[in-house]
Protein backbone atom coordinates (compact mmCIF):
# COMPACT_ATOMS: atom_id res chain seq x y z
CA UNK A 1 0.00 0.00 0.00
CA UNK A 2 0.93 3.76 -0.70
CA UNK A 3 -0.95 6.19 1.53
CA UNK A 4 1.26 8.82 1.00
CA UNK A 5 1.91 8.72 -3.28
CA UNK A 6 5.32 11.26 -3.18
CA UNK A 7 6.41 13.85 -1.63
CA UNK A 8 6.53 17.76 -2.97
CA UNK A 9 9.21 20.04 -0.96
CA UNK A 10 9.02 18.43 2.07
CA UNK A 11 4.56 18.36 1.58
CA UNK A 12 3.36 14.24 1.78
CA UNK A 13 0.86 13.94 -1.24
CA UNK A 14 -1.20 11.41 -0.24
CA UNK A 15 -2.33 8.94 -2.91
CA UNK A 16 -6.02 9.60 -1.98
CA UNK A 17 -6.15 12.87 -2.95
CA UNK A 18 -4.32 12.47 -6.17
CA UNK A 19 -7.04 9.55 -7.65
CA UNK A 20 -10.18 12.02 -6.56
CA UNK A 21 -8.27 14.41 -8.55
CA UNK A 22 -7.40 12.51 -11.37
CA UNK A 23 -11.43 11.15 -11.05
CA UNK A 24 -12.57 14.65 -10.99
CA UNK A 25 -10.03 15.55 -14.62
CA UNK A 26 -11.80 11.93 -16.09
CA UNK A 27 -15.41 13.02 -14.85
CA UNK A 28 -14.67 16.36 -16.86
CA UNK A 29 -14.05 14.91 -19.92
CA UNK A 30 -16.80 12.86 -19.76
CA UNK A 31 -19.36 15.28 -18.89
CA UNK A 32 -17.52 18.03 -21.45
CA UNK A 33 -17.97 15.42 -24.05
CA UNK A 34 -21.82 14.79 -23.84
CA UNK A 35 -22.50 18.59 -23.16
CA UNK A 36 -20.64 19.14 -26.94
CA UNK A 37 -22.59 16.52 -28.31
CA UNK A 38 -26.19 18.07 -26.98
CA UNK A 39 -24.57 21.26 -27.47
CA UNK A 40 -24.24 23.21 -24.45
CA UNK A 41 -20.54 24.06 -24.70
CA UNK A 42 -17.36 23.56 -22.65
CA UNK A 43 -18.42 25.93 -20.08
CA UNK A 44 -21.47 24.71 -18.83
CA UNK A 45 -19.51 21.16 -18.51
CA UNK A 46 -17.30 22.68 -16.17
CA UNK A 47 -20.27 24.11 -14.30
CA UNK A 48 -22.35 20.97 -13.92
CA UNK A 49 -19.12 18.97 -12.98
CA UNK A 50 -18.58 21.48 -10.39
CA UNK A 51 -21.15 21.37 -9.12
CA UNK A 52 -21.83 17.86 -8.85
CA UNK A 53 -17.98 17.21 -7.21
CA UNK A 54 -18.48 20.04 -4.30
CA UNK A 55 -22.27 18.67 -3.69
CA UNK A 56 -20.74 14.79 -3.47
CA UNK A 57 -18.08 15.69 -1.40
CA UNK A 58 -20.49 17.50 1.21
CA UNK A 59 -22.62 14.27 1.05
CA UNK A 60 -20.30 11.78 1.71
CA UNK A 61 -18.86 13.60 4.88
CA UNK A 62 -21.90 14.56 6.11
CA UNK A 63 -23.55 11.37 6.05
CA UNK A 64 -20.65 10.23 7.98
CA UNK A 65 -20.85 12.24 10.87
CA UNK A 66 -23.94 10.29 12.77
CA UNK A 67 -21.77 7.38 12.45
CA UNK A 68 -18.73 9.08 13.59
CA UNK A 69 -20.15 11.59 15.99
CA UNK A 70 -17.20 11.35 18.64
CA UNK A 71 -14.63 12.15 15.49
CA UNK A 72 -16.20 14.74 13.65
CA UNK A 73 -16.70 16.39 17.39
CA UNK A 74 -12.73 16.38 18.34
CA UNK A 75 -11.88 18.04 15.05
CA UNK A 76 -14.38 19.08 12.44
CA UNK A 77 -12.12 20.42 9.78
CA UNK A 78 -10.04 17.68 9.97
CA UNK A 79 -12.81 14.83 10.20
CA UNK A 80 -13.93 16.92 7.05
CA UNK A 81 -11.22 17.28 4.76
CA UNK A 82 -9.56 13.48 6.48
CA UNK A 83 -9.50 11.50 2.73
CA UNK A 84 -11.24 8.46 4.36
CA UNK A 85 -14.13 7.20 5.71
CA UNK A 86 -16.53 8.22 2.74
CA UNK A 87 -20.22 7.38 2.28
CA UNK A 88 -21.10 6.45 -1.07
CA UNK A 89 -25.04 6.95 -1.15
CA UNK A 90 -24.56 10.80 0.70
CA UNK A 91 -21.95 11.34 -1.86
CA UNK A 92 -24.88 10.38 -4.29
CA UNK A 93 -27.41 12.30 -2.53
CA UNK A 94 -25.55 15.32 -2.57
CA UNK A 95 -24.35 15.23 -5.79
CA UNK A 96 -27.60 14.63 -7.37
CA UNK A 97 -29.07 17.56 -4.97
CA UNK A 98 -26.20 19.93 -6.16
CA UNK A 99 -26.91 18.92 -9.60
CA UNK A 100 -31.33 19.59 -9.15
CA UNK A 101 -29.96 22.88 -7.61
CA UNK A 102 -27.99 23.92 -11.18
CA UNK A 103 -30.70 22.80 -13.25
CA UNK A 104 -33.56 24.75 -11.84
CA UNK A 105 -30.68 27.90 -12.29
CA UNK A 106 -29.99 27.25 -16.05
CA UNK A 107 -33.52 25.88 -17.19
CA UNK A 108 -32.31 22.91 -18.29
CA UNK A 109 -34.47 19.60 -17.84
CA UNK A 110 -32.95 18.08 -14.50
CA UNK A 111 -33.40 14.18 -16.09
CA UNK A 112 -30.89 15.77 -18.99
CA UNK A 113 -28.07 16.92 -17.07
CA UNK A 114 -28.36 13.16 -14.93
CA UNK A 115 -27.98 11.37 -18.18
CA UNK A 116 -24.66 13.49 -19.36
CA UNK A 117 -23.17 13.46 -15.81
CA UNK A 118 -23.90 9.37 -14.55
CA UNK A 119 -21.34 8.11 -17.14
CA UNK A 120 -18.63 10.24 -15.29
CA UNK A 121 -19.82 9.66 -11.86
CA UNK A 122 -19.36 5.61 -12.75
CA UNK A 123 -15.87 6.12 -14.00
CA UNK A 124 -14.84 8.73 -11.22
CA UNK A 125 -15.89 6.18 -8.72
CA UNK A 126 -13.77 3.34 -10.71
CA UNK A 127 -10.80 6.10 -10.31
CA UNK A 128 -11.75 6.98 -6.69
CA UNK A 129 -11.53 3.29 -5.34
CA UNK A 130 -7.91 3.10 -6.65
CA UNK A 131 -6.87 5.98 -4.09
CA UNK A 132 -8.86 3.60 -1.50
CA UNK A 133 -6.75 1.05 -2.23
CA UNK A 134 -3.99 2.42 -2.28
CA UNK A 135 -4.18 4.08 1.18
CA UNK A 136 -5.96 1.06 2.68
CA UNK A 137 -8.45 3.44 4.40
CA UNK A 138 -10.40 0.48 5.83
CA UNK A 139 -12.75 0.07 3.25
CA UNK A 140 -11.12 -3.56 2.14
CA UNK A 141 -13.20 -6.72 3.11
CA UNK A 142 -13.65 -9.67 5.09
CA UNK A 143 -10.49 -12.06 5.92
CA UNK A 144 -10.48 -14.15 3.02
CA UNK A 145 -8.16 -17.39 1.75
CA UNK A 146 -8.71 -17.09 -2.04
CA UNK A 147 -5.51 -16.33 -4.24
CA UNK A 148 -5.84 -12.83 -4.78
CA UNK A 149 -6.84 -11.72 -1.06
CA UNK A 150 -4.40 -8.93 -0.12
CA UNK A 151 -3.31 -7.70 3.11
CA UNK A 152 -3.42 -3.56 4.06
CA UNK A 153 0.06 -3.85 6.63
CA UNK A 154 0.68 0.50 5.64
CA UNK A 155 -2.87 1.59 5.10
CA UNK A 156 -4.21 4.25 6.84
CA UNK A 157 -6.41 1.68 8.87
CA UNK A 158 -3.74 -1.20 8.78
CA UNK A 159 -4.62 -5.41 8.44
CA UNK A 160 -1.94 -8.41 8.17
CA UNK A 161 -4.50 -10.42 7.69
CA UNK A 162 -5.28 -11.65 4.03
CA UNK A 163 -8.97 -9.65 2.94
CA UNK A 164 -10.91 -8.84 0.03
CA UNK A 165 -9.64 -5.79 -1.70
CA UNK A 166 -13.31 -4.92 -2.18
CA UNK A 167 -12.02 -1.35 -3.56
CA UNK A 168 -10.41 -3.64 -6.89
CA UNK A 169 -14.00 -5.62 -6.72
CA UNK A 170 -16.15 -2.03 -6.79
CA UNK A 171 -12.88 -0.31 -9.38
CA UNK A 172 -13.41 -3.52 -11.99
CA UNK A 173 -17.46 -3.29 -11.61
CA UNK A 174 -17.64 0.61 -12.04
CA UNK A 175 -15.33 0.51 -15.03
CA UNK A 176 -17.70 -1.84 -16.62
CA UNK A 177 -20.95 0.06 -15.70
CA UNK A 178 -19.00 3.03 -17.48
CA UNK A 179 -18.75 0.80 -20.76
CA UNK A 180 -22.23 0.28 -20.88
CA UNK A 181 -23.55 3.53 -20.28
CA UNK A 182 -21.24 5.07 -22.65
CA UNK A 183 -22.40 2.73 -25.19
CA UNK A 184 -26.06 2.96 -24.81
CA UNK A 185 -25.55 6.80 -24.59
CA UNK A 186 -26.52 7.36 -28.46
CA UNK A 187 -29.91 5.66 -28.53
CA UNK A 188 -30.87 6.16 -25.13
CA UNK A 189 -33.77 8.19 -24.53
CA UNK A 190 -34.21 10.96 -21.71
CA UNK A 191 -34.02 9.01 -18.30
CA UNK A 192 -32.74 6.01 -19.15
CA UNK A 193 -28.82 6.53 -18.53
CA UNK A 194 -29.12 7.78 -15.38
CA UNK A 195 -31.73 5.20 -14.50
CA UNK A 196 -29.11 2.45 -15.55
CA UNK A 197 -26.87 3.88 -13.24
CA UNK A 198 -29.10 4.22 -10.39
CA UNK A 199 -29.89 0.09 -10.66
CA UNK A 200 -26.21 -1.12 -11.81
CA UNK A 201 -24.40 1.13 -9.55
CA UNK A 202 -25.96 0.41 -6.22
CA UNK A 203 -26.22 -3.28 -7.57
CA UNK A 204 -22.94 -3.86 -7.38
CA UNK A 205 -22.25 -1.92 -3.98
CA UNK A 206 -25.29 -4.26 -2.65
CA UNK A 207 -23.13 -7.71 -3.70
CA UNK A 208 -19.73 -5.76 -3.03
CA UNK A 209 -21.28 -5.50 1.48
CA UNK A 210 -21.24 -9.15 1.23
CA UNK A 211 -17.69 -9.39 1.41
CA UNK A 212 -17.00 -5.71 3.44
CA UNK A 213 -17.10 -4.89 7.37
CA UNK A 214 -19.91 -3.08 7.57
CA UNK A 215 -22.38 -4.03 10.31
CA UNK A 216 -25.93 -5.41 9.73
CA UNK A 217 -28.52 -2.44 10.15
CA UNK A 218 -32.09 -3.60 8.94
CA UNK A 219 -33.07 -6.92 8.72
CA UNK A 220 -29.72 -8.45 8.48
CA UNK A 221 -28.49 -5.63 5.83
CA UNK A 222 -25.89 -3.33 5.97
CA UNK A 223 -26.96 0.31 5.81
CA UNK A 224 -25.24 0.59 1.87
CA UNK A 225 -27.71 -2.11 0.91
CA UNK A 226 -30.44 -0.97 2.03
CA UNK A 227 -29.56 2.84 0.49
CA UNK A 228 -29.35 0.60 -2.51
CA UNK A 229 -32.37 -0.79 -2.84
CA UNK A 230 -34.21 2.28 -2.65
CA UNK A 231 -31.38 3.99 -5.50
CA UNK A 232 -32.28 0.46 -7.62
CA UNK A 233 -36.08 1.02 -6.96
CA UNK A 234 -35.70 4.74 -7.96
CA UNK A 235 -33.54 3.63 -11.21
CA UNK A 236 -36.01 1.00 -12.15
CA UNK A 237 -38.79 3.60 -12.36
CA UNK A 238 -36.61 5.75 -14.30
CA UNK A 239 -35.88 2.98 -16.83
CA UNK A 240 -39.18 2.01 -17.49
CA UNK A 241 -40.72 5.94 -17.73
CA UNK A 242 -38.07 6.46 -20.19
CA UNK A 243 -38.91 3.32 -22.36
CA UNK A 244 -42.23 3.21 -21.72
CA UNK A 245 -42.35 7.21 -23.73
CA UNK A 246 -40.12 5.57 -26.23
CA UNK A 247 -43.00 3.23 -26.93
CA UNK A 248 -45.44 5.36 -26.93
CA UNK A 249 -44.20 7.69 -29.10
CA UNK A 250 -43.11 4.41 -31.75
CA UNK A 251 -47.38 3.61 -31.41
CA UNK A 252 -48.05 7.15 -31.76
CA UNK A 253 -49.36 8.19 -35.59
CA UNK A 254 -47.40 10.27 -37.74
CA UNK A 255 -48.73 13.77 -39.16
CA UNK A 256 -49.12 12.29 -42.49
CA UNK A 257 -50.70 9.25 -41.51
CA UNK A 258 -53.72 11.18 -39.98
CA UNK A 259 -53.73 13.75 -43.24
Amino acid sequence: MRPILFTVGGVAVPSFWVMAFLAFVAGFAVVRSEARRRGWGDELAYDILLYAYVGGWAGARLFLIPTAWELFRADPIAFLLSGSGWVWYGGVAGGTFAVWLFARSRGIPFVLLADACAPALALGLAIGRIGCQLSGDGDYGIPTDLPWGMSYPNGVVPTTERVHPAPLYEMAGSLVIFAYLWRMRRSAVPGEIVGMYLVLGPALRFLIEFVRRNPAWLWGLTTAQVWSIGLMAAGAFLVWRARDSRRTAKRAPSPQAEA
